[in-house]
């Protein structure tokens, strides 16, 4: 028995010894829940950047897999030139729009992402954002839980989803969730993609195609924007393109802050030229105490919580570490990302 349990004892180490190593960034509020650093100790051996930089010429030669999670830890020049046996950066959601891809290929290093894994859960924060807005849920409870609330106030009056017209700027995996649960409130969906969606997907989700984006702002009562950040998305959203929606529109944006032009959109909320504006994202994340955003009643903001969910989460990290023990074994990559 004894011997059984020391042979068992032996492969466990060797098992271990052969696993390889990975940087991430850490365990708690800033990093990774708990519970799935056990997916990436169940492949790799992993250390906390903290713990890499306390002795990096001890680490750095060791580690072939980088996990970057919410663009921790940053992939800056001077980390990557310290891991001469990087194979793999995996990052944690679809936007790498904080990682310089060509860059990190140069250094024979491939890039990787989690598409499809987070699509329902950011389509999900997409409708509540827009219902709450529309239905200012979040006053509504501020008032219900005041101690000083005597009655209901007609300043709680809201706009009705049901009937109104939706449209997406951005059509991929998230964009198409996100009008499958419109559907659900008999909305009419229009959207604008850089190219145009098959027949049959737009019809699986009752979508119409806008050639023009300014067509779709003109036409929609919520702007849903779901676009990767790009150099063609930086500042999509600015004062002219503000000016052609109602003034009865919400905007909502669910991709990058810097899609937005948060000056642009503070003087069309101030100014009426929109209703109301909810945001999941902005820049910089979180907002200086002191931006105008925040003081302003037709403004709802979430901290970015698009992917926030046990489920998906968990989803995730398992991604992260099939494309990190792909790219590390020499195998095909899942969810390569291609320089453009």
């Amino acid at each position: 028995m004894c011997l059984m349990n020391t042979s068992f004892i032996k492969n466990q180490v060797a098992m271990e010894d052969n696993k390889p190593w990975a940087l991430f960034s850490e365990v708690g509020e800033n990093g990774y829940l708990a519970e799935v650093t056990e997916i990436m100790e169940q492949h790799f051996k992993i250390i906390c950047h903290k713990d890499f930089l306390q002795n990096p010429q001890l680490y750095g030669p060791k580690i072939q897999a980088m996990f970057v999670w919410n663009a921790r830890p940053a992939a800056e020049p001077s980390l990557l030139s310290s891991l001469p046996s990087l194979k793999v950066v995996a990052n944690g959601g679809v936007g790498i729009d904080h990682l310089d891809v060509p860059y990190i290929n140069s250094l024979g290093v491939k890039v990787t992402n989690t598409p499809g894994v987070v699509s329902d859960a950011t389509a999900d924060i997409a409708l509540g954002l827009l219902l709450a807005s529309a239905r200012k849920i979040v006053e509504g409870h501020q008032i219900a839980v005041d101690p000083k609330t005597t009655h209901i106030p007609e300043s709680l009056m809201g706009v009705e989803v049901t009937g109104s017209t939706l449209g997406i700027i951005g059509m991929g995996h998230i964009g198409c969730r996100i009008a499958q649960r419109a559907r659900g409130f008999d909305m009419k969906i229009l959207y604008h993609n850089r190219n145009r969606r098959s027949v049959e997907d737009e019809q699986a989700v009752g979508a119409s195609y806008c050639e023009n984006m300014d067509d779709l702002l003109k036409e929609s009562d919520f702007v849903m924007l779901a676009v990767n950040l790009s150099p063609a998305t930086t500042g999509l959203i600015s004062h002219r393109e503000l000016s052609l929606m109602k003034p009865t529109a919400t905007l909502v944006n669910i991709s990058r802050g810097l899609v937005v032009d948060q000056d642009a959109l503070v003087k069309a909320l101030q100014s009426g030229t929109i209703r109301a504006a909810a945001l999941d994202v902005t820049h910089p994340e979180p907002l200086p105490r002191d931006h105008p955003l925040l003081g302003l009643p037709n403004v709802l903001i979430t901290p970015h919580v698009g992917t926030n969910t046990y489920t998906t989460t968990r989803r995730m990290v398992q991604r992260m570490v099939e494309n990190g023990l792909a790219a590390v074994k020499g195998q095909s990559i899942p969810n390569e990302v291609k320089p453009k």
